[in-house]
């Protein structure tokens, strides 16, 4: 951007915003004072994917944007004979288990070097939780004439404005995963492409995206870019001072993966799967309760946090996109 603080493309300010030198991801504070996720809300999520790096065969997992390290935590606490490994913009938080590896990434769609992402993610568990949504993309809008510009934004008010007309690539991915007459596209392809690395850096591995999702069939015409800023949902201003996100096109992504070398696919959402693996949101018999009081309120607080992970019109109804690069991968039929 040449005036860092002027008028800018959405995902070059984007980029700037999250992953700059002075940008929201690099904040002592961490992500998680800003918003929850699926791994704030219960240690269940952790058990859950422990559980599925064991039935594929796996002993190895990788968080890839893993924030301050709380999920690496989690599955340490679950289960110690993990190697565990991380990646993210900043350095290795404190507090982090001794065992478990840091590897620095630039940030965004930019990953660490290959043959340091080749290392870390053969043979293992990779999982992209809440990632691909903070992948900077493009975002385009038609105007009154009928031709599609890119969106630009005011780095310190979040004024919008449409800019030069978009180009031929972007266009040409809008065509085949985000068709529109009128309306805002955001263009998957950085996502995609990002995607794609992982893959072909992740030899005899499962990996996992697990995020925000739309496909084809249900593109929201209006776009879903969002600000997320001390737990509430805000205006989304490139100025360092929030989270910006926008949901996956999880399809396009999994057509990416096909591309760059995944032998399976499992496409569906966290409900289904979380109930795959053995997260049980019923609630216990109320019976329990006389003859087991701590025991009855242990498992009504845990069932109590696996209805939360698997609630359709909340964190259940994330897509998980699942691929592997040369494990079966297990059935999450539930």
């Amino acid at each position: 951007m040449d005036d860092p603080a002027g008028p800018a493309p959405w995902r070059p300010a984007w980029q700037r915003a999250l992953y700059g030198p002075d940008g929201f991801y690099r904040a002592a504070a961490g992500p998680a004072a800003h918003f929850r996720t699926g791994v704030s809300a219960s240690p269940l999520l952790a058990a859950a994917l422990a559980r599925l790096a064991r039935e594929s065969g796996l002993r190895r997992v990788v968080d890839v944007g893993a924030g301050r390290g709380e999920l690496l935590a989690q599955l340490a606490a679950h289960d110690p004979e993990l190697e565990l490994v991380g990646l993210d913009v900043v350095p290795r938080p404190p507090g982090l288990p001794s065992a478990a590896a840091w590897v620095r990434s630039p940030g965004g769609a930019r990953l660490p070097p290959g043959g340091a992402l080749v290392a870390a993610c053969r043979g293992a568990l990779v999982v992209a939780h809440e990632w691909l949504d903070v992948v900077p993309c493009p975002v385009l809008e038609t105007d009154r004439s009928g031709v599609s510009r890119v969106v630009e934004v005011d780095v310190s008010t979040g004024a919008e404005r449409l800019g030069a007309q978009a180009t031929a690539a972007d266009l040409d991915w809008a065509a085949r995963w985000w068709p529109v007459e009128t309306g805002r596209v955001e263009v998957g392809a950085p996502r995609d492409l990002a995607w794609a690395m992982l893959v072909r850096s992740a030899p005899d591995a499962v990996l996992l995206a697990v995020d925000y999702a739309h496909t084809r069939a249900d593109r929201p015409p209006g776009g879903t870019l969002a600000g997320f800023r001390d737990g509430r949902a805000c205006p989304p201003r490139p100025d360092g001072s929030c989270d910006v996100t926008a949901h996956v096109a999880l399809d396009a992504v999994a057509a990416a993966g096909r591309e760059a070398g995944a032998v399976a696919t499992v496409l569906t959402t966290q409900r289904t799967a979380l109930l795959g693996l053995g997260i049980d949101p019923r609630r216990p018999a109320l019976e329990v309760a006389s003859r087991d009081p701590r025991g009855y309120l242990d498992a009504l607080a845990r069932a109590g946090a696996a209805a939360e992970l698997v609630d359709p019109g909340g964190f259940g109804g994330f897509g998980w996109l699942l691929q592997s690069t040369g494990p079966p991968l297990p059935d999450l039929t539930p």
